[in-house]
C-alpha cells in the first residue's frame, strides 16, 4: 500500500530518529562513526554459533539496548570522563594492533569461556597467551621465608663460620658478649681459612676497644698475625703502632716508625724526620744504618743547592758538557758516589761532595770505590784519570799497574763505554791469563797483542793463520813478516 507524500512526512517528523542534515557537527559524526566501529570490532569477536546467546537483547542499567548507537555514544563520553578525572594506574596496553575481524578469527569469548575452539583446537589459543609480546600484569608475589633463613637463622659461632667457608651471607651482629666474638675467632683459626679470619678481625676491631682486642690476640698468634699483616696492608700505621708497643715488640715498632720516612717527599722535612729517629732505641747495627741515612741526605742537600745554582749560572764548565739528568736528593750511597766522581773527583777530601770524603765518611770498600770512580771517568773519557786509578808504588818507588779486580773486568767496562783501540790494548796486556788474553785480543782487535803473543810462543803457523786475517798491507801484516823473515828467532814449528 502506497504511502502519501503527506504520510511520508508525517513519519519522518514524528520518527526518534532524525534524518542527515549537513548541519551535523563533525566531531558528533566522527563520534558516532567511531563507536559503532568499536561495536561492531566486538561483535566480531562473538561466536556465530551461540544463537541463543546471540538473539537475546541485552540492556545496561539505563534502559538503552546494549551496542545502539545512543548506548555507544553515552558510554564513550562517560569513559572520557572517568579518564580526565581520575587518570588509571595501570599501564596502558597498545591500541596499535590490527584490529581481528570476524572472518580470520580462531576462536570466540563464548568458546572461551566454555573451553572449547573453532576447529576443535584450544591449545593454539593457549600457546597464543603464552607469547612473549602478550604482557601479563599480574602483582610480584613475597619470596618464600625459606630463602631468609640465612639471614634469620639462629645459627650459633661454629655454623657462622661454617657457612662464611661456604660463601653464605651471614650477619656477625647478633654476636655482641666478647664470649661469642671469641668462639668465632677461635672457630675460624682452626678452620684455616685466612679470608674467615680477616673478616672476623675487622668485625672485633669495630665492636672492640684496643686494649680488648690487643689483650685477646697476643694469646692467639695465629690471628695476631693476620691482623698485623692486615692491618700493614691497609697501612693503618697509627693502629699498628700502638699493638706492637702493646705487645712490647719494640724493635719492630721502632722500624715500622722509620719506615714513616718514605711517605715524605720533601727532602728537608724528610732529615729532619729522620734526625728525630736516631734518637730511637734502635739495635746497634740500625742505628748505624739510621745514622748514616741522615748523613747522606744531609750531604746530598748541600750537594744540590750549590750544583743547582753553579748549572744555572753556568760557572762550572762539566756541567754544561754533561747536563745532570735529576737531582741526587734521596740516592742510594753507590749512586751518589758516582754523582760524586763525575762532577767533584778533583776536589779535596775536605769538602763534603768529594768522593775521598765520601769513602771515608761511609766506610766503602777499596774495590767498590774502584769500580765506581772507573765508571765515572771513563764516561767522561778522562783516560789520565784512569791511569792513575791503576798507578801504584811499591816500597822501593817503582811504579806498576795493579787492581782490585781482574784486568779482564776492566776491559769489558772500558769495552762498554767505547774506549779506543789504543787504551784497550794496554789493559788488554796486562792480563794474566795467555788464551784469555788472545781470546780478548781477537775480540776487541787489539793485533799488536796476538802478534806478540804468537811471538812469545814462537808458533810459526799461528802467525801465518792470523797473517790471514789482518787487513793487507796494514801494519799489523808488515809486523808479521818482519817476524817471519826474522832469522834470530827460532821457531817450534
Amino acid at each position: 500500500m502506497m504511502k502519501t507524500r503527506t504520510d511520508e512526512e508525517d513519519y519522518w517528523n514524528s520518527s526518534k530518529y532524525k534524518a542527515f542534515t549537513f548541519d551535523d557537527e563533525d566531531d558528533e559524526l566522527s563520534r558516532l562513526q567511531e563507536s559503532k566501529r568499536a561495536v561492531n570490532s566486538i561483535r566480531g569477536l562473538v561466536d556465530d554459533e551461540d544463537n541463543d546467546e546471540d538473539d537475546m537483547e541485552r540492556v545496561s542499567w539505563s534502559g538503552e539496548p546494549v551496542g545502539s548507537i545512543s548506548w555507544s555514544v553515552k558510554e564513550t563520553a562517560a569513559s572520557n570522563q572517568r579518564t580526565d578525572r581520575d587518570p588509571t594506574p595501570f599501564p596502558r596496553i597498545s591500541t596499535d594492533v590490527a584490529n581481528v575481524s570476524r572472518g580470520h578469527s580462531g576462536y570466540s569469548l563464548s568458546s572461551l569461556f566454555k573451553g572449547k575452539m573453532k576447529g576443535g583446537n584450544f591449545q593454539s589459543f593457549t600457546d597464543s597467551l603464552t607469547d612473549s609480546s602478550v604482557r601479563l600484569y599480574a602483582p610480584e608475589l613475597r619470596k618464600p621465608k625459606s630463602e631468609y633463613k640465612d639471614l634469620v637463622s639462629d645459627w650459633s659461632p661454629e655454623e657462622t663460620v661454617h657457612r662464611m667457608q661456604q660463601g653464605k651471607v651471614v650477619s656477625l651482629e647478633k654476636f655482641r658478649s666478647l664470649h661469642d666474638k671469641l668462639l668465632l675467632l677461635d672457630f675460624s683459626v682452626s678452620a684455616h681459612d685466612g679470608n674467615v679470619i680477616t673478616a672476623i678481625l675487622i668485625y672485633l676491631k669495630r665492636t672492640l676497644s684496643k686494649e680488648v682486642l690487643f689483650r685477646e690476640l697476643e694469646s692467639r698468634q695465629t690471628a695476631l698475625r693476620h691482623f698485623i699483616h692486615y692491618l700493614t696492608e691497609t697501612r693503618d700505621q697509627k693502629l699498628l703502632l700502638d699493638l706492637l708497643r702493646s705487645l712490647g715488640r719494640t724493635e719492630d715498632t721502632v722500624l715500622l716508625q722509620y719506615k714513616e720516612h718514605l711517605n715524605i717527599s720533601d727532602a728537608n722535612k724528610r732529615r729532619d724526620f729522620l734526625k728525630s729517629c736516631v734518637s730511637l732505641p734502635f739495635s746497634a747495627d740500625d742505628l748505624a744504618h739510621v745514622q748514616d741515612h741522615f748523613t747522606l741526605l744531609d750531604r746530598q742537600i748541600i750537594m744540590e743547592a750549590t750544583d743547582g745554582q753553579n748549572e744555572r749560572e753556568g760557572k762550572v764548565e762539566i756541567f754544561q758538557k754533561f747536563p745532570r739528568k735529576a737531582p741526587i736528593h734521596n740516592m742510594p750511597l753507590i749512586p751518589t758516589l758516582h754523582y760524586s766522581c763525575l762532577y767533584h773527583y778533583s776536589e779535596a777530601q775536605e769538602t763534603f761532595s768529594s768522593p775521598l770524603s765520601l769513602r771515608h765518611t761511609f766506610k766503602i770498600s777499596e774495590k767498590q770505590f774502584f769500580v765506581t770512580a772507573l765508571a765515572a771517568r771513563v764516561k767522561l773519557k778522562a783516560w789520565s784519570d784512569v791511569d792513575a786509578l791503576f798507578r801504584s808504588r811499591n816500597w822501593l818507588g817503582f811504579t806498576r799497574k795493579k787492581a782490585p779486580l781482574g784486568f779482564h773486568r776492566v776491559v769489558d767496562v772500558l769495552h762498554k763505554n767505547a774506549a779506543p783501540t789504543q787504551v784497550l790494548q794496554e789493559y788488554v796486556a796486562l792480563v794474566d791469563d795467555a788464551d784469555l788474553r788472545i781470546s780478548l785480543a781477537h775480540k776487541h782487535k787489539c793485533h799488536d797483542i796476538v802478534i806478540n803473543t804468537y811471538r812469545d810462543l814462537k808458533d810459526r803457523q799461528l802467525l801465518l793463520g792470523y797473517r790471514e786475517k789482518v787487513e793487507s798491507g796494514s801494519a799489523a801484516q808488515k809486523k808479521i813478516d818482519e817476524l817471519l823473515e826474522n832469522p834470530q828467532i827460532r821457531w817450534k814449528n
